[in-house]
């Protein structure tokens, strides 16, 4: 099974590029910009990524993310990913970048998305992996720095598929960025947020109510609600889950108990992503194969996670098609016995 999952085909479509940033890499970025650490060496710094809380995450999140200073260094970050990205057989990513991470440190908007994208861009032509680009709203900070950022993002629409809303989600509910997200809308952009992750259910129903977003990530708390699971199963909403993730923050106290196969046995579109893998525990095969350690999955319920995956993506109907035949013919290949 290890072996199976290794070789699927994958789609990642939860997965923040700043939370990609490895210890090492971070100490290489550090060095080139004349950046201080408070950390001795790579070691004391992977010590530093075994944090407690969602706070604590955070904190080390920030710190990593102050390396990030040049249109280089935001595409060294992005083609490490996107080696990760062809190491565990992921076919297509659509990745989320926090512009304000950035511009609130003075790097300006350009930089980060130039680096990025460039990064994307030959990450298709060398390695054969689409992708797409979301930005993300810090959802801690005001409506009126959203707009600030979607302006800025005015002169890159073009290298943009849509506008997430990420950070602390207790306490800044989506009605917060309803208007915003109206805006993004009427600009032409697709629109997704975290929600019932470590808020209640009541957050997934206003993302989709308010915000009319295409997907929710997370969405696990849904299960609080009975009626809210039925109505994302007929409608076959999107929620990209994050299994490492949601140990790691403590969503769920072991893998064991973890929802994914329960919502996916209920006709569910769950899909699996890796969130912030630097600090969670591991990229798109870790997520796999820890669920395949606890839940013992069967090979149809893993195929049909990347098959939702390919379902739940941002890509044209010819895209979609092609992942899907790399999904049919690995199937036929190693599905069947």
């Amino acid at each position: 099974m290890e072996d199976f999952i290794r070789h699927l085909p994958k789609v990642e479509l939860h997965l923040h590029i700043e939370g990609s940033l490895e210890p090492e890499l971070m100490f290489e970025l550090a060095e080139r910009n004349g950046i201080a650490l408070p950390y001795a060496n790579v070691e004391e710094a992977r010590e530093a990524y075994h944090f407690h809380n969602l706070q604590s995450f955070l904190d080390i999140y920030y710190q990593g993310a102050n390396v990030l200073l040049t249109e280089r260094d935001f595409f060294d970050l992005t083609w490490a990913y996107l080696m990760r990205c062809k190491a565990d057989n992921v076919m297509h990513t659509e990745i989320f970048f926090d512009p304000q991470t950035h511009t609130d440190r003075g790097i300006p908007f350009d930089t980060a998305i130039n680096g990025i994208f460039h990064a994307l861009r030959q990450g298709e032509k060398e390695l054969g992996i689409t992708s797409k680009l979301i930005m993300c709203f810090l959802r801690h900070l005001s409506e009126e720095a959203a707009f600030e950022t979607l302006e800025q993002a005015k002169p890159h629409l073009h290298r943009l598929v849509g506008v997430g809303l990420d950070s602390s989600e207790l306490g800044h509910p989506p009605e917060k960025f309803a208007r915003v997200f109206a805006e993004a809308r009427a600009l032409g952009l697709k629109t997704v947020a975290h929600a019932g992750e470590e808020g209640p259910a009541s957050n997934i129903r206003d993302a989709i109510e308010l915000l009319h977003v295409s997907r929710v990530d997370h969405g696990v708390q849904c299960t609080q609600d009975p009626e809210l699971v039925k109505q994302l199963a007929q409608t076959r909403m999107p929620l990209t889950v994050c299994p490492l993730s949601n140990i790691k923050l403590r969503v769920f106290d072991r893998m064991e108990d973890h929802n994914i196969l329960t919502l996916l046995d209920d006709g569910l579109c769950v899909t699996v992503n890796s969130d912030d893998p630097a600090f969670f525990g591991g990229y798109m095969n870790d997520n796999f194969l820890a669920l395949n350690r606890s839940l013992s999955p069967s090979k149809e319920q893993l195929t049909q996670l990347t098959r939702n995956a390919i379902e739940a993506s941002f890509v044209d109907e010819d895209a979609r098609q092609c992942l899907h035949q790399k999904l049919d013919d690995f199937w036929a290949n190693h599905g069947l016995h």
